[in-house]
Protein backbone atom coordinates (compact mmCIF):
# COMPACT_ATOMS: atom_id res chain seq x y z
CA UNK A 1 0.00 0.00 0.00
CA UNK A 2 1.44 3.21 -0.86
CA UNK A 3 1.09 6.01 1.92
CA UNK A 4 2.02 8.88 -0.69
CA UNK A 5 -1.44 10.78 -1.51
CA UNK A 6 -2.01 11.07 -5.59
CA UNK A 7 -1.18 14.38 -7.03
CA UNK A 8 -4.17 16.50 -8.37
CA UNK A 9 -4.08 16.84 -11.74
CA UNK A 10 -3.72 19.72 -13.59
CA UNK A 11 -7.28 20.75 -14.21
CA UNK A 12 -8.19 19.77 -10.03
CA UNK A 13 -5.41 22.33 -9.14
CA UNK A 14 -6.44 25.48 -7.75
CA UNK A 15 -4.85 29.00 -8.74
CA UNK A 16 -4.86 32.27 -7.05
CA UNK A 17 -8.19 33.40 -8.93
CA UNK A 18 -10.03 30.04 -7.25
CA UNK A 19 -9.36 31.71 -3.77
CA UNK A 20 -10.68 35.32 -5.19
CA UNK A 21 -13.65 33.68 -6.62
CA UNK A 22 -14.61 31.83 -3.53
CA UNK A 23 -13.87 35.09 -1.18
CA UNK A 24 -16.38 37.22 -3.81
CA UNK A 25 -19.09 34.58 -4.11
CA UNK A 26 -20.59 35.46 -0.61
CA UNK A 27 -20.12 39.42 -0.96
CA UNK A 28 -21.93 39.27 -4.56
CA UNK A 29 -24.31 36.25 -4.94
CA UNK A 30 -25.20 36.86 -8.38
CA UNK A 31 -21.43 36.44 -9.74
CA UNK A 32 -20.81 33.96 -12.18
CA UNK A 33 -17.78 32.26 -11.03
CA UNK A 34 -16.83 30.87 -14.40
CA UNK A 35 -17.21 34.05 -15.86
CA UNK A 36 -15.56 36.10 -12.67
CA UNK A 37 -12.77 33.42 -12.92
CA UNK A 38 -11.93 33.64 -16.60
CA UNK A 39 -11.73 36.99 -16.42
CA UNK A 40 -9.69 37.19 -13.76
CA UNK A 41 -7.85 34.85 -15.24
CA UNK A 42 -7.25 36.38 -18.87
CA UNK A 43 -6.77 39.91 -16.80
CA UNK A 44 -3.48 38.26 -14.49
CA UNK A 45 -2.02 36.38 -17.89
CA UNK A 46 -1.77 39.93 -19.34
CA UNK A 47 -0.15 41.52 -15.56
CA UNK A 48 2.24 38.58 -15.72
CA UNK A 49 3.08 38.84 -19.54
CA UNK A 50 3.63 42.05 -19.14
CA UNK A 51 5.99 41.93 -16.65
CA UNK A 52 8.17 39.22 -18.58
CA UNK A 53 8.15 41.98 -21.55
CA UNK A 54 9.03 44.51 -19.03
CA UNK A 55 11.79 41.88 -17.67
CA UNK A 56 13.19 41.69 -21.63
CA UNK A 57 13.70 45.67 -22.16
CA UNK A 58 15.78 45.44 -18.75
CA UNK A 59 17.72 42.74 -19.66
CA UNK A 60 18.45 44.14 -23.20
CA UNK A 61 18.93 47.84 -22.00
CA UNK A 62 15.94 48.98 -24.36
CA UNK A 63 13.39 51.64 -23.34
CA UNK A 64 9.35 50.67 -24.12
CA UNK A 65 9.68 53.42 -26.49
CA UNK A 66 12.63 52.14 -28.36
CA UNK A 67 11.92 48.70 -28.83
CA UNK A 68 8.58 49.78 -30.55
CA UNK A 69 10.34 51.77 -33.02
CA UNK A 70 12.45 48.86 -33.33
CA UNK A 71 9.46 46.44 -33.55
CA UNK A 72 7.52 48.64 -35.95
CA UNK A 73 10.41 49.35 -38.01
CA UNK A 74 10.36 45.09 -38.15
CA UNK A 75 7.02 44.72 -39.00
CA UNK A 76 7.72 47.08 -42.13
CA UNK A 77 10.68 44.66 -43.60
CA UNK A 78 13.43 46.53 -41.83
CA UNK A 79 12.56 49.12 -43.69
CA UNK A 80 10.86 52.21 -43.68
CA UNK A 81 10.46 56.15 -43.75
CA UNK A 82 10.04 58.52 -40.83
CA UNK A 83 6.70 59.38 -41.56
CA UNK A 84 5.55 55.26 -41.98
CA UNK A 85 7.09 54.88 -38.46
CA UNK A 86 5.39 57.84 -37.14
CA UNK A 87 2.45 56.48 -38.64
CA UNK A 88 2.69 53.47 -37.22
CA UNK A 89 3.40 55.08 -33.77
CA UNK A 90 0.62 57.48 -33.63
CA UNK A 91 3.07 59.95 -33.02
CA UNK A 92 4.37 63.70 -34.23
CA UNK A 93 7.41 62.95 -37.03
CA UNK A 94 9.30 65.27 -35.12
CA UNK A 95 8.93 63.12 -32.07
CA UNK A 96 10.34 60.33 -34.33
CA UNK A 97 12.92 61.99 -35.60
CA UNK A 98 14.55 61.93 -31.68
CA UNK A 99 13.64 58.71 -31.63
CA UNK A 100 15.66 57.36 -34.48
CA UNK A 101 18.94 59.80 -33.42
CA UNK A 102 18.66 57.86 -30.17
CA UNK A 103 18.50 54.66 -31.98
CA UNK A 104 20.70 55.58 -34.85
CA UNK A 105 23.60 56.75 -31.81
CA UNK A 106 23.02 52.97 -30.39
CA UNK A 107 23.85 51.23 -33.88
CA UNK A 108 20.49 49.54 -33.96
CA UNK A 109 19.53 51.87 -36.96
CA UNK A 110 20.59 53.40 -39.99
CA UNK A 111 19.05 56.41 -42.20
CA UNK A 112 19.95 56.63 -45.91
CA UNK A 113 18.74 58.47 -48.94
CA UNK A 114 15.92 56.88 -50.73
CA UNK A 115 17.28 55.33 -53.88
CA UNK A 116 14.47 56.24 -55.77
CA UNK A 117 13.74 59.91 -54.16
CA UNK A 118 16.50 61.72 -52.82
CA UNK A 119 14.37 63.79 -51.10
CA UNK A 120 13.60 60.78 -49.07
CA UNK A 121 15.37 59.51 -46.33
CA UNK A 122 14.67 55.30 -45.31
CA UNK A 123 15.07 53.99 -41.95
CA UNK A 124 16.82 50.91 -42.38
CA UNK A 125 16.98 48.41 -38.98
CA UNK A 126 20.87 47.44 -38.63
CA UNK A 127 22.25 43.72 -37.68
CA UNK A 128 22.32 44.62 -34.19
CA UNK A 129 18.80 46.35 -34.09
CA UNK A 130 17.52 43.31 -35.02
CA UNK A 131 20.10 40.75 -32.68
CA UNK A 132 18.37 43.85 -29.38
CA UNK A 133 14.94 43.19 -30.74
CA UNK A 134 14.50 39.61 -31.64
CA UNK A 135 16.24 38.95 -28.18
CA UNK A 136 13.67 40.68 -26.58
CA UNK A 137 10.91 38.86 -28.62
CA UNK A 138 12.39 35.81 -27.89
CA UNK A 139 12.25 36.42 -24.36
CA UNK A 140 8.69 36.97 -24.36
CA UNK A 141 7.90 34.01 -26.83
CA UNK A 142 9.42 31.35 -24.62
CA UNK A 143 6.99 32.75 -21.80
CA UNK A 144 3.86 32.24 -24.35
CA UNK A 145 4.87 29.02 -25.32
CA UNK A 146 5.40 27.76 -21.63
CA UNK A 147 2.20 29.00 -20.93
CA UNK A 148 0.24 27.54 -23.56
CA UNK A 149 2.52 24.37 -23.86
CA UNK A 150 0.05 23.03 -20.82
CA UNK A 151 -2.22 22.71 -23.71
CA UNK A 152 -1.94 19.66 -26.54
CA UNK A 153 -2.52 21.10 -30.18
CA UNK A 154 -6.17 21.02 -30.19
CA UNK A 155 -6.94 22.75 -26.62
CA UNK A 156 -4.28 25.45 -28.40
CA UNK A 157 -6.37 25.88 -31.28
CA UNK A 158 -9.49 26.19 -29.37
CA UNK A 159 -8.83 29.01 -26.94
CA UNK A 160 -7.85 30.67 -29.90
CA UNK A 161 -10.77 30.28 -30.99
CA UNK A 162 -12.73 31.03 -28.13
CA UNK A 163 -10.96 34.09 -27.33
CA UNK A 164 -11.67 35.48 -31.28
CA UNK A 165 -15.30 35.12 -30.46
CA UNK A 166 -15.24 37.17 -27.19
CA UNK A 167 -12.60 39.47 -28.75
CA UNK A 168 -14.93 39.93 -32.01
CA UNK A 169 -17.93 40.58 -29.49
CA UNK A 170 -15.83 43.44 -27.55
CA UNK A 171 -14.83 44.95 -30.76
CA UNK A 172 -18.49 44.90 -32.45
CA UNK A 173 -19.48 46.65 -28.27
CA UNK A 174 -22.61 44.42 -28.82
CA UNK A 175 -21.54 41.39 -27.12
CA UNK A 176 -25.32 40.20 -25.74
CA UNK A 177 -25.69 39.78 -21.57
CA UNK A 178 -26.81 36.43 -20.65
CA UNK A 179 -28.24 37.71 -17.44
CA UNK A 180 -30.49 39.95 -19.09
CA UNK A 181 -31.91 37.64 -21.67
Amino acid sequence: MDPTPALPTPSERRDWTDGHVARWQPVLPGLDPVVEGAVTRMKKLSVHLRRVREQSLVDFDLERHEFDTLHKLAGRGGSAAPSELAQDLDLAPASVSGRLDALEKRGFVRRTQSTTDRRRVVVELTASGRETWLGAMDVLGHEEYRLLGVLDPEERALLNDMLRRVMVAAEAGDAPDPRHG
